[in-house]
């Protein structure tokens, strides 16, 4: 009886640590709530994956654009931010919700774990270094442990000279970098790791060349020329009626969660800081 109520007690102290960790409020849990009421109803869970991805990203058409809801601290927490998004927690949010949809997994602790393992390096919550902040790095990790597949070299990519240190160099512009040599210094091993890897990417001039080989639910990293950064823009691929490939995406403060008027290659070549594009699929998830 002793040892059963000792393994309660380390229970009870596991879980306050956690919840300690995460911030959230209550009209966060309530639109988590509605947009799995919504896939269960619908019995989405029978669509592939990338159906599903694209039917909840679509449910977030209209909401605010907001930025820098991850770093309202300098000590990293679990953050869920669910009532305003930025182009990078808006396509998050929407794999997070369409894997646990495909998993039967329909309540806010699960979405509370899937959304660590989908925000940080293998899957874990050690500091602030160790969540994607390079989105090439997230396409990477993701690649690696299955969750979604870099297409981007078999539908015709060219290597990507992907150089990242914005970062490190501009700490002042980051919160939790601010006067931390330790954090800067583990920033810079990543930045670091990320520039001696190979990747692969879409020019902006060759995208309506492999329109045909994308599908709607495609994870999009839009790459950039700013010096130091490989990606400043996300968001995921949508065929619409006119037959091509669109952008599903927050397009910046001051607006909202739309489909691009014009299509992926046109937005793309409007915009002289993007530069091309990296395509994820997403995969459907291993029942754990």
């Amino acid at each position: 009886m002793k040892i059963l109520k000792y393994i309660i007690l380390i229970s009870q102290l596991l879980t306050a640590i956690l919840f300690a960790q995460t911030s959230y409020t209550q009209k966060d849990v309530d639109v988590c709530k509605a947009k799995f009421n919504y896939a269960v109803s619908d019995s989405l869970f029978k669509l592939p994956i990338n159906v599903v991805l694209i039917d909840i990203a679509k449910s977030f058409i209209g909401l605010d654009y907001e930025s820098h809801t991850l770093d309202k601290t300098k000590k990293e927490n679990l953050v869920v931010h669910l009532t305003g998004l930025d182009c990078y927690t808006f396509l998050e949010t929407s794999l997070i919700f369409a894997r646990l949809i495909k998993e039967n997994k329909t309540n806010f602790n699960d979405f509370k774990k899937e959304l660590e393992n989908i925000r940080y390096r293998n899957g874990k919550l050690k500091d602030y270094s160790s969540r994607l902040h390079y989105f090439s790095d997230w396409i990477y990790d993701m690649n690696q442990r299955g969750v979604t597949k870099d297409i981007t070299k078999e539908i015709g990519g060219i290597v990507y000279k992907n150089k990242v240190n914005f970062m490190s160099n501009h700490p002042d512009s980051y919160l939790q970098l601010k006067g931390d040599s330790v954090m800067i210094n583990k920033i810079k091993k990543v930045e670091n790791n990320i520039s001696q890897r190979k990747y692969y990417y879409i020019p902006q001039n060759k995208i309506a060349n492999v329109d045909s080989k994308l599908k709607s639910g495609d994870i999009l990293g839009i790459t950039t020329n700013i010096p130091g950064l490989d990606i400043s823009h996300t968001g995921i691929a949508i065929r619409e009626r006119d037959g091509r490939i669109h952008l599903l995406h927050a397009p910046n403060v001051g607006k909202k969660i739309q489909i691009s008027k014009l299509s992926l290659a046109d937005y793309i070549m409007k915009h002289k800081y993007q530069t091309g594009i990296i395509v994820s699929r997403p995969l459907e998830p291993k029942i754990r």
